[in-house]
């Protein structure tokens, strides 16, 4: 959705251990660049993003979650997708011994995939449907 639309933002925070949930309407969907083809890395958002009421909910368009998010091999072949890491601390133990203690964690290149605005169609629908007193369907 973020490709054809230029105005949706993402929230690009750190990215958690929470993992990306899309709903009925965009299942199957690569949330970087909308593809259908070759499903291949987990999506991971950030915690604020799955926090309470947003807990389970969509990343692209917000409603109820129904599967989990894929990123396509093409975005993750251009490194869009989840990396991780390896440092090495040197730790000074007791007396003249030197430990190593390897630290691996998870982190998103690009943040979270999350989008946190409407975007202008959507907005614009609202006050649309608003001026003319049309109900929901």
């Amino acid at each position: 959705m973020a490709k054809h639309h230029p105005d949706l933002i993402f929230c690009r925070k750190q990215a958690g251990v929470a993992i990306g949930r899309l709903c009925e309407k965009c299942d199957g969907k690569c949330v970087i660049c909308d593809s259908y083809v070759r499903p291949c890395t987990l999506v991971r958002i950030c915690d604020e993003c799955n926090y309470g009421s947003y807990q389970g909910r969509c990343v692209i368009c917000g409603g109820p979650g129904v599967s989990d998010a894929y990123y396509c091999k093409e975005c993750t072949i251009q490194e869009k997708d989840v990396s991780c890491h390896t440092f090495s601390c040197h730790l000074r133990a007791t007396g003249k011994s030197t430990d190593t203690l390897l630290l691996s964690f998870f982190s998103q290149r690009d943040g979270c995939p999350k989008i946190v605005n409407l975007g202008s169609s959507k907005t614009d629908l609202f006050y649309e449907r608003k001026k003319y007193g049309f109900k929901k369907r």
